[in-house]
């Protein structure tokens, strides 16, 4: 910490890791006393450079907000009310061991929010809960995200977490599909400045493509948009891969010894020719072989989809498509094309060899029988695993929810919003009283960031270069605060017929389990050493900082304590506040591979069993309008609504339609507008701009705060509506469990009679 010029006398600087999206970007905070009072990036910072967007120059108003709970709520005669964290935690030692007693494991739902992966507390404590507790009740934010990523690469790679990014700093061609990083800075693909890497692309002569329905701000910087019917883009990536086989554009180069089942792809994928899908994707077969031949023609190139083709009803196809393009055009674990990230708390690299693979529906949901997917149910199935009961097991009578508003999140939230009601009970670990957390017998408050140290274990292994920072906290805690890692360990003793035990049990537990397996791995550093004397060696002032030492020392980067003395460690990276850059992403193939077979397997049985339907989709039209997401640069999920620096002008909760629909249905601007899905209707005003292409209207996501009992004063001002409602749940991409949250056929008709109270507002 220092002071800097343009600060007061009182006031000192600290550093700061963003946690307000995937960039990650390193900040420089302003400090007076123990308040925040501005925020700047950091041009030191190893990985972000001082690159800033408004989210980041907002961090003190976001860590600063009135709204933020800051003492434990315990629900007493109805209602909550504040109470002590001793209080807190008996109460949810009360609630939830009767449960598991009485009804299984399986009778506690656990739910994990976005927020999880911002968070080192997040990362560290959540899979210690979910292993102690043995519930096959887990849902998280990934089935409304990227959970087809994740499927399609266990399918592919025997991992579910192995997922190549692009090398945006090398790539000469770039296609986009579903994706708009000028607006999200980026997911799945952890870059700090996305938008200045797009057109340093386009300055160094490469090419930029963007498939997407809406023009966004991505696809009017882009040599050639593609505005594709929503929910068609498995489909289209289907036809190019065909070109790549029809046209002999396959090269695997380095690839062809680890790549198997090429030929059986070529067979599986003759059925989608540029001309059989070019009606289903409104997308002329032309430009669908264009697309191809340029892809497989540039020098490098990288195949990126996001959201917006994983939320679709051929998400996972999707998805695993986008990597078979890049393996065919040997652009997969090369430089300039996708490659792997190396994160410094990685495990200990393993040898190159088979491993056990990636399965899917090793369980089911008891109601509707989805199969589970990494772990994890679907979250659109969690309203009624708590109001139906079958003959199969107990319904979820209990519910922990860390970080997460499912309410807003997940389809038909009014469903969920009742369930969630007729609990037993139910324990929230969040910063504001919302939508969700409103429901809580116990709701646990973690602290401002700013009194958090950050580590992202999440991010860095999505990361665009390799590199490892770590913060501590810039603000010590208030009186009264408990640290969210203390917050976490303590719920997971709780959870577990553990109460009152020391929370430094639950890091001791890990440390010693972690240590103890890796002294017998032939490949690690630490082979055949006493974990007790590792677990000394540990440095760090709490436990998750031992934590963090020992996951840096066993890495690949580690000193493999004291085995490496060049190797990292905590001790080290703490005399590098501004990180430590560990170079460009290399290739990673085999060593990356966990398969039976120990290569590629391009195209695996679960992905076989649906192309039938992906077959089926090339006789299907939209008889009327779809409806998509859409993503604000200022936004991110639910609770940043409540930040009067981020709300406003742009941002604002609208149905975007195309001015020939609007002309149709008589629609004009700022009028509200009726809009009917298969879960429910919300009305919204129309805003009338050709950025989004003809039969397709758009709504952004995270809105809706209207329901009462909540403590989001900003937000309530404006509430917008939940785009979530228009959603009955019964849509999903079959193998991920993800909701079909793009592409969904809606209904619209004028409510005049609430037009002029929209304008009045100014909503």
């Amino acid at each position: 910490m220092s002071r800097t010029s343009g600060t007061t006398p009182d006031s000192r600087t600290a550093l700061r890791i963003c946690p307000l999206c995937e960039a990650t970007c390193g900040l420089t905070l302003t400090i007076e006393g123990t308040r925040v009072t501005s925020a700047r990036g950091d041009h030191d910072d190893v990985f972000s450079k001082g690159f800033i967007c408004p989210k980041g120059a907002s961090f003190g108003a976001v860590d600063g907000d009135p709204d933020r709970l800051r003492t434990p709520l315990v629900r007493k005669n109805g209602e909550l009310r504040e109470a002590t964290w001793e209080e807190a935690f008996d109460a949810v030692a009360a609630g939830l061991r009767p449960v598991v007693e009485r009804d299984g494991p399986h009778a506690v739902g656990v739910v994990l929010g976005n927020p999880n992966v911002h968070t080192m507390a997040g990362a560290l404590y959540p899979p210690v809960l979910l292993t102690a507790l043995r519930t096959h009740s887990v849902f998280t934010a990934s089935t409304v995200d990227q959970m087809p990523k994740h499927v399609s690469s266990g399918l592919l790679y025997g991992d579910a977490n192995a997922i190549p990014v692009p090398d945006l700093d090398h790539t000469d061609h770039l296609l986009l599909i579903g994706a708009n990083p000028l607006e999200s800075n980026g997911s799945l693909c952890t870059a700090p400045d996305f938008p200045g890497k797009l057109k340093a692309l386009r300055k160094r002569g490469g090419t930029l493509t963007v498939i997407d329905p809406r023009r966004t701000r991505t696809a009017q910087l882009a040599d050639r948009h593609v505005a594709i019917r929503p929910g068609t883009d498995a489909l289209l990536l289907a036809a190019m891969t065909y070109v790549v086989f029809e046209e002999k554009l396959v090269d695997l180069g380095d690839l062809a010894p680890h790549v198997q089942d090429a030929d059986e792809l070529a067979d599986a994928v003759r059925d989608f020719t540029p001309e059989a899908v070019s009606e289903a994707c409104d997308v002329d077969a032309g430009t669908i072989r264009a697309l191809a031949r340029e892809l497989a023609a540039a020098p490098t190139a990288a195949v990126y989809g996001r959201i917006g083709s994983c939320t679709v009803p051929h998400g996972t196809l999707a998805s695993w498509l986008v990597d078979v393009l890049n393996i065919l055009t040997g652009n997969l674990d090369r430089p300039g094309g996708a490659l792997f990230p190396q994160a410094a708390t990685d495990k200990t690299p393993r040898p190159a060899g088979p491993g056990r693979g990636f399965a899917l529906g090793r369980w089911r949901s008891r109601v509707s029988r989805h199969p589970e997917a990494k772990g994890e149910l679907p979250l659109a199935a969690l309203a009624e695993e708590i109001d139906t009961a079958t003959d199969e097991g107990s319904p979820i009578r209990a519910v922990i929810v860390v970080a997460a508003n499912p309410v807003l999140s997940a389809p038909d939230g009014d469903r969920l919003d009742k369930a969630l009601d007729a609990l037993d009970f139910m324990v929230s670990v969040d910063p504001y009283l919302n939508e969700t957390s409103r429901h809580a017998h116990v709701v646990l408050p973690p602290p401002p960031p700013a009194q958090s140290a950050h580590h992202d274990f999440a991010f860095n292994t999505l990361a665009v270069r390799n590199q490892v920072r770590y913060t501590r906290p810039a603000v010590p805690l208030e009186p009264g605060r408990l640290a969210e890692t203390e917050i976490l360990a303590r719920l997971v003793l709780a959870a577990t017929g553990m109460h009152g035990a020391d929370p430094s049990a639950v890091d001791a537990m890990v440390i010693d389990t972690t240590l103890g397996k890796s002294v017998t791995e032939a490949h690690s550093p630490v082979h055949g050493r006493d974990p007790k004397e590792l677990a000394g060696l540990l440095t760090g002032e709490n436990g998750a900082e031992r934590r963090l030492d020992m996951m840096l020392r066993l890495g690949p980067y580690g000193d493999g304590f004291g085995a490496r003395p060049d190797g990292l460690s905590l001790e080290k990276l703490l005399a590098h506040p501004h990180g430590i850059d560990l170079g460009p992403l290399q290739p990673r193939l085999p060593q990356r591979l966990k398969t039976p077979s120990g290569k590629i397997e391009l195209l695996p049985g679960p992905i076989v069993d649906d192309l039938p339907r992906l077959r089926d989709a090339l006789r299907e039209r939209p008889a009327g309008l779809v409806l998509v997401g859409r993503r604000h640069l200022r936004s991110n999920n639910s609770w940043m609504h409540n930040v009067p620096a981020l709300t406003g002008g742009s941002n604002r909760c609208t149905l975007h339609i195309h001015p020939d629909d609007a002309a149709r249905l008589g629609l004009a601007d700022g009028a509200a507008v009726r809009v009917k899905g298969a879960g429910g209707e919300v009305t919204a005003p129309a805003e009338v701009t050709d950025a989004v292409r003809r039969g397709v209207v758009s709504l952004p996501h995270g809105w809706g705060h209207d329901r009462p009992g909540t403590r989001m004063s900003h937000a309530a001002l404006d509430p917008g509506v939940n785009v979530n409602q228009l959603l009955d749940g019964s849509l999903l991409d079959p193998l991920s469990g993800t909701a079909v949250l793009n592409g969904v056929p809606v209904e619209l008709t004028p409510a005049t009679a609430l037009t002029e109270e929209f304008a009045a507002t100014g909503q």
